[in-house]
């Protein structure tokens, strides 16, 4: 057989074969499907419906909670022009999530965007989705400032659990027991959902209060000292601090 020949059989099957892997991979691409695999967080439980289908009237198959990660395969638009991701929960759940529900903490603009979200929240919707926030974007320029909204969002709700705390415990009920009186206070299910998002407070035993502790005001003092959150988060420790002695 002729050398030339075969080396020339050989190089044209080759060309054809990265023709085809070109041609399926421009069509895989045509229908939705993402290269590779992106992280995304939902930052928004109203929205989270996983459906059978990318279609706001696809099945439901769960709903997905907020701060769950989810991986993201694909995307495709629904009728009413609404972008669905394809992604996959766990090894045995997919569905189809709204991109609104999630963020993909790769892609530029989802700080400024989770930011928004953020500052339209309240109470402890707007505690959880800062905690998020803070460790999706560790270096986020815009970062300081959500510190320093997680750490006033927190002194509010510190003064929320208490009345809700003092209202709730019995005091005759409590007495009845042995237990010191505060620890009841220190163990209100009223804290698991602050707990949960790193958020810790500081209990005023003679005035039965709770106050934030202020880890995210020293944190903004400690990394970011020439930032303009950094007087604020001082000003606000400071107070904190006088209120607990």
């Amino acid at each position: 057989m002729n050398t030339c020949s075969s080396h020339s059989r050989v190089s044209s099957i080759i060309l054809t074969t990265v023709s085809l892997a070109a041609v399926l991979c421009t069509s895989a691409n045509a229908q939705g499907r993402v290269p590779g695999r992106r992280m995304g967080i939902v930052v928004d439980e109203r929205l989270s419906v996983l459906r059978a289908s990318p279609d706001l009237y696809g099945r439901l198959l769960r709903r997905i909670g907020r701060g769950r990660t989810v991986s993201i395969t694909g995307q495709n638009r629904s009728r009413e022009g609404i972008l669905f991701y394809s992604v996959r929960v766990s090894s045995r759940t997919r569905g189809w999530l709204q991109k609104e529900a999630v963020i993909i903490p790769r892609r530029a603009g989802e700080d400024e965007r989770l930011l928004r979200l953020i500052n339209a929240s309240a109470d402890s919707d707007r505690v959880a989705r800062a905690r998020i926030f803070l460790d999706a974007f560790p270096h986020s320029p815009l970062r300081p400032g959500v510190l320093l909204l997680f750490g006033d969002a927190a002194e509010r709700a510190a003064v929320k659990l208490s009345h809700d705390a003092s209202r709730r415990l019995n005091a005759e009920e409590m007495q009845a027991n042995d237990a010191p009186v505060f620890s009841y206070s220190l163990n209100y299910g009223g804290l698991d959902r602050y707990n949960r998002q790193g958020v810790r407070f500081a209990f005023d035993h003679d005035q039965r209060k709770f106050h934030y502790e202020g880890a995210s005001w020293r944190e903004i003092i400690r990394r970011y000292p020439r930032s303009p959150e950094a007087a604020q988060a001082r000003s606000r420790l400071a107070a904190s601090l006088a209120k607990i002695r």
